[in-house]
């Protein structure tokens, strides 16, 4: 089984390169599933129905998410359906929606770190007990949405053995650590993002820099002006008899705005 993991989607820009370019790597490298992470698909905070359609029209099989699932109330009443749609798995019971879901043979959970971040429900004991409902030896992929590089590093060799992949989203910027693990499992800290090239994590730059200058609350925006998109992802092999990673290796390309591939 080949499942390519898109890093966290920005904005419009990183809708049009998913669109763009995913179609072409399923044939080009023979993938079976796509995940990607959504959280920021919706004007680079949140996600709405339109655009969670737009990213599965463009060749995604299951979106995962993370702390900026919440921050588009009209996709609440969605995470309920039978939409692949996951939000963290480790947010407190009764919470709308789910964390973890299966796709053409592929179990995705969905987890979110608590360092830097929302003091919710712990993630490493919530995989424990979601892990137990999942056949052993079969394959799965978790998406450990961290702001600590520690924290996802902790949660891959703590599921080392055990997941056939973790990989790292939340700070849009791709980490160079893709490896396999000691127990079969493979990893990343942080997948990157899909969004503008020529941005600060996907938004325009200048409000970011006069906040550090100032300290003063600065509104963001996703960069529409640029023209070129990053587009990082990893490409997971898996054995499907034992549910362990073969390999795993970045695929990362830049899309310019104009359709072409860089």
């Amino acid at each position: 089984m080949r499942v390519l993991c898109i890093g966290d989607v920005i904005g419009r820009p990183g809708r049009r390169a998913v669109a763009g370019l995913v179609p072409g790597l399923r044939s080009e490298l023979s993938l079976d599933i796509v995940v990607a992470n959504g959280e920021n698909a919706a004007a680079g905070r949140g996600l709405t129905y339109k655009t969670a359609k737009e990213i599965f029209d463009g060749g995604v099989d299951v979106i995962t998410s993370g702390n900026h699932i919440w921050d588009d109330k009209e996709i609440i009443q969605h995470l309920d359906s039978d939409l692949p749609i996951l939000r963290p798995a480790n947010y407190p019971p009764g919470v709308p929606g789910r964390g973890i879901c299966s796709f053409g043979g592929l179990t995705v959970l969905n987890l979110m770190g608590r360092t830097f971040m929302y003091e919710i429900d712990d993630p490493f004991r919530t995989a424990d007990r979601l892990l137990e409902g999942v056949p052993q030896g079969s394959p799965v992929i978790v998406d450990m949405h961290a702001e600590a590089t520690s924290e996802k590093i902790a949660m891959g060799w703590y599921l080392d053995g055990r997941v056939s992949a973790v990989v790292g989203t939340h700070t849009h910027v791709p980490t160079a650590d893709e490896r396999m693990l000691p127990k079969g499992t493979a990893f990343v800290s942080d997948l990157g993002m899909c969004g503008p090239r020529d941005s600060i994590i996907g938004v325009e730059p200048e409000p970011v820099i006069r906040k550090f200058l100032t300290g003063m609350p600065a509104r963001f925006k996703v960069e529409e002006q640029a023209k070129v998109v990053q587009f990082n992802s990893v490409l997971v092999d898996i054995d499907e008899s034992t549910g362990s990673a073969r390999s795993i290796e970045r695929v990362d390309r830049e899309w310019m705005v104009d359709g072409q591939q860089g």
